[in-house]
């Protein structure tokens, strides 16, 4: 009887709605209506009380906003963050304040306002707002958002805002194609990137938009974020200051993220019937991931960078903390085993030739043990680099040599240095008046020349001071003398 008696309420809910449709108007016809109305429903709620299924009215029950939907800010003084670009003086506020809208390119990571900063600025100044992803979007829609925007113009007297997510997606076509819009006025720009303008967007498009750039959301800002989701839909829930803090670093600045994790604790709630939130509820309830890490983005490279030159500023536990960071986020072990291998050869070099065989050997052990095992070799790796003696003068001397002889003419081998294998070779000289070191004083050809005869000879290598690399320089200067003392010219 479930779901026929469900079923039929619903039928006689449709025959009043009917009758009420097609008796003659009045009053009197409304006031029965009423009545047939609100006995049916007196009867759909009995029904219901007694344990009988019952579909709910499509058209009567409003879907249930997100709650970063829900918090959206609807003007400039809800915004939480970006007060560099919102404070009384600041560069967004007084565009705001200007009284007429301008292209702009909003560029930061993900869940900092970019969205909402666009959509604040078309309702500030009354414009049309047209929002594309650059992810699903293209020409077709670009073209189609003009006629639009035209047609609102002709129609109203509007301005229109045309907001494309994600600009970066675009190719060079797809830009260009915004390039006659914007430069004819017909719509205001506004880009949204979590990459490098100055890489991803085409330099004629970039030219015509003011870049400013967005931060993630402090924690004291998450926190507000929160008190104001407590107000508006968290009503009754409590979260215990440890619990907090642990949401917080989840999110990792990034509001939208923050408020998915406040929704799906209140979710979590709900299921377990409790109003209140700590740290080991958040651990055992909750579906925590990883936190932001774009593995092609600039917050990558941001992170591969701060681990190169914690490493080269010889600091170990910030070298360490960049590393850990980048594998709690997701990074590949080899590609960062790989990076630790070039410090070893860049930043270390000859003044510890021991980096280089620690670098590889972590690498080695990595491949052999994997995940999580092997990260520990590489951990230690990245300790001993950033302990390490530091020098960078074979790094210098191998570029300042390919800068040389990449715009150098092609020039001859000197006679004595080239190779003789056959008889006619010998014959013309190749080889002759060639010194075998090993047969020399010090197994070293004092004065012996080993650059192109018409090249003068350049001092690429410059040992530093530090680690082996004093007592390579000692070598060196004393071979020099040598040389002086056997007339090479200087």
């Amino acid at each position: 009887m479930g779901r026929g008696g469900g079923n039929a309420a619903l039928r006689r809910r449709s025959r009043c709605r009917a009758r009420t449709r097609t008796r003659p108007s009045g009053q009197r016809c409304a006031a029965r209506a009423a009545v047939i109305m609100s006995r049916c429903a007196a009867m759909d709620v009995a029904r219901h009380n007694v344990g009988v299924e019952v579909m709910a009215d499509l058209f009567e029950v409003e879907p249930r906003r997100p709650l970063a939907e829900a918090l959206r800010p609807k003007t400039l003084a809800e915004v939480i963050g970006q007060t560099h670009l919102l404070g009384d003086g600041k560069p967004l506020r007084l565009a705001f304040e200007s009284g007429k809208p301008h292209s702009m390119i909003l560029w930061g990571p993900p869940g900092v306002g970019k969205t909402t900063l666009a959509r604040l600025t078309a309702h500030a100044f009354d414009c049309e707002f047209i929002a594309i992803s650059a992810v699903l979007g293209g020409v077709k829609d670009i073209r189609e958002s003009m006629e639009q925007a035209r047609d609102t113009l002709n129609r109203s007297g509007r301005h229109t805002i045309l907001f494309v997510d994600e600009i970066h997606r675009f190719n060079k076509s797809q830009q260009d194609a915004l390039l006659p819009f914007v430069e004819s006025g017909l719509v205001t720009f506004i880009g949204a990137t979590t990459e490098n303008p100055s890489f991803e967007v085409n330099s004629a498009l970039l030219s015509r938009a003011q870049v400013y750039v967005l931060k993630s959301l402090s924690d004291d800002e998450l926190r507000q974020l929160l008190a104001r989701a407590q107000q508006i839909a968290l009503d009754g829930l409590e979260f215990e200051p440890l619990a907090v803090d642990t949401l917080i670093g989840y999110a990792d600045g990034d509001a939208r993220r923050f408020l998915n994790l406040l929704e799906q604790a209140q979710t979590a709630a709900l299921s377990a019937r409790t109003n209140r939130i700590d740290a080991d509820f958040v651990a055992s309830a909750m579906t925590l991931n990883a936190r932001r890490f774009d593995k092609g983005g600039d917050n990558f490279y941001d992170q591969i960078s701060a681990l190169h030159k914690s490493v080269r500023g010889s600091n170990p536990d910030a070298a360490l903390y960049w590393f850990c960071r980048m594998l709690d986020g997701g990074a590949d072990p080899k590609y960062l085993s790989r990076r630790i291998v070039r410090m070893a050869w860049e930043d270390i070099g000859l003044a510890d030739p021991r980096a280089m065989q620690v670098a590889n050997d972590a690498a080695a052990t990595f491949e052999r043990l994997g995940s999580p095992e092997g990260e520990l070799a590489l951990g230690q790796a990245v300790i001993y680099l950033a302990c390490a003696a530091k020098s960078n003068a074979g790094y210098n001397a191998f570029n300042a040599a390919m800068a040389f002889v990449r715009q150098d003419k092609s020039r001859e081998v000197p006679v004595h240095l080239r190779n003789a294998p056959t008889k006619l070779m010998k014959e013309l000289g190749y080889g002759h008046e060639y010194r075998y070191a090993h047969d020399e004083p010090n197994a070293y050809a004092a004065g012996e020349t080993y650059f192109p005869d018409d090249m003068r000879e350049p001092r690429w290598y410059q040992p530093v001071p530090r680690g082996l690399e004093t007592k390579i320089a000692e070598k060196l200067a004393w071979l020099r003398e040598l040389d002086r003392e056997a007339g090479k010219p200087e």
